[in-house]
């Protein structure tokens, strides 16, 4: 049996954190030694760390009519690449003080899709980039009623112009392969199901 990890969270030394910017996100130099594979520590060395609330997303599915609810929107930081930046994505919000990632969830839920968390089924929970950003993310599929499930949603307090669409879940999964799915929530929520549907289905069409 192969163990794992070789070291923790004890073996590592955060020796400065210098602020660099402060807005919506934050932006740390941090200052670190560590333990290495080979024995004794590393040399100091910094890294640039872009600090976020950790955040959740859900997948909203209805076993009985079979479909998906995605969501499009607008995202900035798709502008440089080739990529259109309308992306489709999964529901998704941060963290707000004394919140639990269900929380987000349901709340995303009604203000992104207009659709109400009927169930919940954790998927997994990740960092989203760690060589760069602190960024914790819960992942989950939740049970919906997609028979009225389109529109347009958001908050526009907060500039949020977002369209839900309804799909059947194998039309979502070929999109997924034909590579217009870019974020990784999404593609991982939609694997999830591709594995899990037929489970899924047993078990919340009884409910």
């Amino acid at each position: 049996m192969i163990k794992l990890p070789s070291f923790a969270k004890t073996d590592y030394d955060l020796e400065e954190r210098e602020v660099l910017y402060q807005g919506i996100f934050t932006l740390a130099r941090y200052h670190i030694t560590h333990r290495v594979f080979k024995g004794g520590s590393s040399q100091p060395f910094t890294r640039e760390i872009l600090e976020r609330k950790s955040a959740a997303a859900v997948l909203p599915y209805d076993p009985l009519l079979d479909r998906v609810i995605l969501i499009e929107q607008f995202r900035a930081g798709a502008i440089k690449s080739n990529t259109n930046p309308w992306l489709l994505e999964i529901v998704a919000g941060v963290f707000n003080h004394g919140e639990t990632p269900e929380n987000i969830v349901y709340r995303e839920a009604e203000e992104e899709a207009g659709c109400k968390l009927l169930d919940l089924s954790p998927i997994c929970e990740y960092f989203v980039s760690p060589g760069g950003s602190n960024e914790y993310l819960y992942l989950f599929c939740g049970r919906v009623d997609a028979s009225h499930a389109d529109g347009i949603f958001g908050l526009p307090e907060e500039n949020e112009d977002i369209r839900a669409i309804s799909m059947s879940a194998d039309d979502a999964f070929s999109l997924l392969q034909q590579g217009k799915i870019k974020t990784s929530p999404a593609i991982m929520a939609l694997l999830w199901l591709q594995l899990n549907r037929e489970k899924l289905k047993q078990l919340w069409q009884k409910k």
